[in-house]
């Protein structure tokens, strides 16, 4: 692990692993520690790659460049720094944003994308209540763990999500930089692509949680993309990869094998075999 200087920010990194190259990227007021079940699981197989934004985590917390679109050119210069030309990028939530953003401007230097329970392509459509926002910054602001624990406490609908991980998790939140948590938000709303997605290209796997309340705006946005998989765990929320683990390394390790298998690409296939049965 190291940090790398890159567009004006002192960024955390880590490359572990040999093979093709897969770079994970975190949330929005998350870190590392929310794809490190899945670089477990998937090191032997591939180079992983993970990066913590600016703002977050061991990241540098710099006065400025807290959006999707600098947010991206950071994950392209960590891409430099390595000396890596294409790379496959999984984003979580605010991360899948940056997938979004990837593909569309950036999508020479993607071989695949995958987005794991990504903030809606149209943030709008998403908007939380004015008043909860506020709510929620002043209880950051003054460092109340009690108001967030609570809800993380209330909503928990697995065994296995131990209370030590969820204080881990109200560490992260509070973690963050005054900067990226007014910026980040802001930009994730401000995103407005869902008339775009029909022109990403890059092969992509969406991976969504059947008790994820993102989920309905996930599978909108899977609809618009024109080469996709879909991928739905039903026992899992929005932390996916916290929650089914086995399940979504295995999902990216035959995403990335197989490429994406579409219902239209199973109908192509058949009729071009009754084409060829038939000119037989």
């Amino acid at each position: 692990m190291g940090i790398a200087h890159i567009n004006g920010a002192k960024l955390w990194y880590d490359v572990c692993g040999a093979g093709k190259p897969l770079l994970l990227h975190h949330g929005y007021t998350a870190s590392r520690v929310n794809w490190q079940p899945i670089a477990d699981r998937l090191q032997d197989r591939y180079q992983v790659i993970m990066m913590e934004c600016r703002g977050t985590g061991e990241s540098e917390h710099t006065a400025d460049g807290y959006n999707l679109a600098q947010y991206a050119k950071d994950v392209v210069g960590m891409l430099d720094h390595l000396v890596i030309d294409k790379v496959s990028f999984a984003g979580h939530s605010m991360g899948g944003g940056i997938g979004y953003t990837l593909g569309l401007a950036h999508a020479e230097r993607l071989e695949n994308l995958i987005l794991m329970a990504p903030i809606p392509a149209r943030g709008s459509a998403n908007l939380p209540d004015e008043a909860m926002i506020q709510e929620r910054l002043a209880a950051r602001k003054r460092g109340d763990r009690a108001y967030f624990l609570k809800d993380m406490k209330a909503t928990r609908f697995r065994s296995d999500v131990t209370d030590e991980w969820l204080e881990s998790r109200v560490d992260h939140l509070l973690g963050v930089s005054q900067g990226h948590l007014l910026g980040g938000m802001e930009t994730m709303f401000a995103l407005d692509v869902e008339d775009q997605l029909c022109n990403l290209h890059t092969p992509t796997l969406m991976i969504a949680g059947g008790v994820d309340g993102l989920l309905e705006a996930n599978l909108r946005d899977y609809a618009l993309l024109p080469d996709a998989s879909l991928h739905v765990l039903s026992r899992a929320g929005h932390e996916v990869a916290m929650h089914e683990p086995d399940a979504v390394a295995e999902a990216i390790d035959q995403f990335l094998i197989h490429g994406p298998i579409t219902a239209a690409k199973v109908l192509a296939v058949a009729a071009a075999a009754t084409a060829l049965s038939t000119k037989a």
